[in-house]
């Protein structure tokens, strides 16, 4: 058992962490009154500065983007891309949505569990170094799906990002049921290629408990 000092800190971000996402009593949910640069995007923005960082080291080619939505991550992710000076992102949805158009944004309108819409979307792309965002349907059975289909375009030393894996009660939304954390529990022991990096989560409370994943070897 962890020493108390531990478990009352446990206590106190889960705490913190539940009342961030469903926002104080009578305001409603914070992520959804969250933006950037005037594009809703549904993300904490604790894990947009990992995503700097992580974008920073690895220097992607390519960033594959599940869950479009509004686009306000997709043009962060481009933004931080110019700073760089390289890189491009493809962004998969099944709405279509007026979002914002940028050069380094390639919106795809399908399904991204549809392994083939998946591989002609990155066909002719450069991939040396590519980084995957899962964060469109949440049940455990989408996400499982997307794992073994966008897996594989994880190129080693780059990351696999699995968002909301703090849903069904880890530590909030506990009536969520099965979704992206145990979807990535079930899918790390088969892929040892595959190793969570907690280091991501420095900043204590983050939308994706180990959903940080790295790829080695």
């Amino acid at each position: 058992m962890a020493p108390q000092s531990e478990r009352d800190a446990k206590a106190t971000i889960d705490a913190f962490h539940d009342l961030y996402y469903n926002g104080p009593p009578g305001e409603g949910h914070i992520f959804q009154r969250t933006s950037w640069m005037g594009v809703p995007s549904l993300k904490c923005p604790l894990d947009l500065w990992i995503y700097q960082e992580i974008l920073y080291e690895i220097r992607p080619d390519l960033i594959i983007e599940t869950g479009t939505h509004l686009g306000g991550s997709a043009l962060y992710l481009a933004h931080v891309l110019d700073i760089l000076g390289r890189g491009e992102i493809v962004t998969i949805d099944i709405s279509h949505a007026a979002r914002p158009q940028h050069p380094r944004i390639h919106y795809v309108q399908g399904s991204s569990a549809d392994p083939v819409l998946v591989a002609d979307a990155v066909r002719g792309r450069a991939r040396d170094a590519c980084v995957v965002i899962l964060d469109s349907d949440h049940s455990k059975a989408h996400v499982s799906r997307e794992l073994e289909i966008l897996s594989p375009y994880v190129t080693p030393g780059s990351y696999l990002i699995v968002e909301d894996t703090n849903i069904n009660g880890h530590p909030t939304y506990p009536s969520f049921g099965p979704g992206p954390f145990e979807a990535l529990e079930c899918f790390l022991p088969d892929h040892p290629e595959f190793v969570v990096d907690s280091s991501r989560e420095k900043f204590l409370m983050t939308f994706n408990p180990r959903g940080f994943v790295r790829r080695i070897g």
